[in-house]
């Protein structure tokens, strides 16, 4: 799998790809039949595969105080695209260039002359171009004057409603996983770096590995049964603080999660942790002695949540 950028140019094995181009953040339900069209497309043609992305997402561009939305980091979706059959990860570095560049122009001079593109798979609601006047149907019309062949994928639909990165993002604040998986078609995970803590944890008899939520979107605060997976693939049983502490001052936001069963040095290293299901609120306790008696039924919820001993 090559991580690609418009800088630096596509191999020549790769140009003549069926491109599947949209943000494809959080890679749904949705996303899935848009990639797994453009597999299947290019499987037929014997041609290979290109997942397009735009980083940074452009509403982070045009409204930089927005708060946290992010559904998946790149590495998880170039992980993501690898898994669903697609050769390369372009990522569209997203600014004033892009911003400006008319529906037309992106057209011909991106993903005609600089991709190579024999074909584009969209979503039917994908829109690109300076004021997002691009659509599926002038996509279709400019890419045939290119040799370019556009196709646009139906919507998927999960409960009477359109799967989208929006209601994945509104089921996840509710603390509604469930649904959250249901149209991700796996757990909501974040990925980071394994931060040095104060170690408060371990003194309580639950040692965590705690990540920084950075441009994650942020859930509801609470107690998760999580699956951690670490960078060795291999995975964890555990449960998770997701919040600010308020037991503890000063209030810090971090992921805590505590592994079953694992006893070894996570510091600095890169881990995944997918939030299973919600248990509870964030709340702050009187003592020590109550947050501990506390987290033990934290950890009896987890287990059964997770279906283990």
């Amino acid at each position: 799998m090559q991580r690609l950028t418009l800088a630096g140019g596509i191999p020549d094995q790769l140009r003549g790809s069926i491109v599947a181009l949209g943000n494809f953040d959080g890679f749904h339900l949705g996303h899935q039949a848009v990639v797994g069209r453009a597999v299947a497309r290019a499987f037929h043609e014997r041609r290979p595969v290109i997942v397009a992305t735009f980083d940074p997402h452009p509403v982070k561009f045009f409204k930089p105080a927005v708060p946290p939305f992010r559904l998946t980091n790149l590495d998880q979706r170039e992980a993501l695209f690898a898994h669903a059959g697609a050769d390369a990860m372009l990522v569209f570095e997203f600014g004033p260039e892009l911003a400006s560049m008319d529906a037309e122009e992106f057209v011909a001079e991106v993903l005609g002359r600089s991709i190579g593109a024999a074909g584009v798979v969209t979503g039917d609601d994908f829109s690109f171009g300076k004021g997002r006047k691009g659509d599926a149907a002038l996509l279709a019309a400019v890419g045939a004057d290119h040799g370019i062949a556009a196709e646009a994928v139906p919507q998927v639909v999960l409960d009477g409603e359109r799967i989208s990165s929006g209601r994945i993002r509104e089921a996840l604040i509710a603390g509604d996983i469930g649904t959250a998986t249901r149209m991700l078609s796996r757990d909501y995970a974040i990925e980071g770096v394994v931060q040095p803590g104060d170690r408060r944890g371990r003194e309580l008899g639950y040692p965590t590995a705690n990540v920084t939520l950075g441009d994650y979107l942020r859930p509801k605060y609470g107690i998760y049964a999580v699956r951690v997976t670490l960078d060795d693939g291999s995975e964890h049983p555990g449960v998770a603080s997701l919040g600010v502490r308020p037991t503890f001052e000063p209030p810090e936001e971090l992921l805590e999660a505590h592994l079953f069963g694992f006893d070894g040095d996570l510091y600095g290293r890169k881990i995944d942790v997918a939030l299973h299901a919600f248990i509870r609120e964030e709340r702050k306790f009187d003592s020590a002695e109550a947050l501990v008696a506390e987290m033990k039924k934290d950890e009896a919820a987890a287990r059964e949540l997770l279906a283990i001993d």
